[in-house]
């Protein structure tokens, strides 16, 4: 059983025609788990563009994730508001543009998706470390963090509103 009769990678054969042992995977064969057709999903473009909106629903379940995936991945260097001023800022590296300047603020989410995954000048690329849908999960959170720190009194619902302003000393 420890020695068994078989064929190396590459190695000669007699029994096919083409002579070799490595069989050529069938025409259209997809590994498990790897068929990414969901263009949007996968690359964070439509026809080569960033997308503009996200490729699912986002509710308060992708946010959270989004915002957990964000403190492990990101905040390191952006800090826990996107700020731009995290631990290894503080530890002298180069800080990298808060998420909060209009350039960013105004960029489609396409964009934010292709920069995790792509990197984007000292910003190293995330592909391999976190999911698809779990970039897009930042993306989100992002997108909240963002509005969080530029809202205006006229974005918060009228009740909360109210609350707001008679909570002012």
């Amino acid at each position: 059983m420890a020695d068994q009769p078989r064929y190396e990678p590459l190695q000669k054969s007699e029994f096919f025609d083409d002579q070799r042992a490595s069989r050529p995977l069938v025409e259209g064969t997809v590994a498990r788990g790897q068929l990414d057709a969901d263009e949007q999903l996968y690359t964070g473009k439509i026809d080569g563009q960033p997308a503009k909106t996200f490729p699912f629903p986002i509710d308060r379940q992708v946010l959270r994730r989004g915002q957990v995936r964000f403190d492990i991945y990101c905040s390191p260097c952006h800090d826990r508001v996107g700020a731009g001023q995290g631990m290894i800022v503080r530890r002298g590296f180069r800080p990298p543009p808060s998420l909060h300047i209009e350039r960013l603020r105004t960029a489609p989410p396409g964009q934010f998706f292709d920069v995790i995954s792509h990197g984007f000048g000292a910003m190293p690329d995330y592909a391999a470390q976190i999911s698809a849908r779990d970039r897009w999960a930042i993306v989100a959170y992002i997108r909240a963090l963002q509005l969080s720190q530029n809202a205006a009194i006229g974005d918060v619902p009228e009740p909360e509103r109210r609350a707001l302003i008679e909570k002012k000393p």
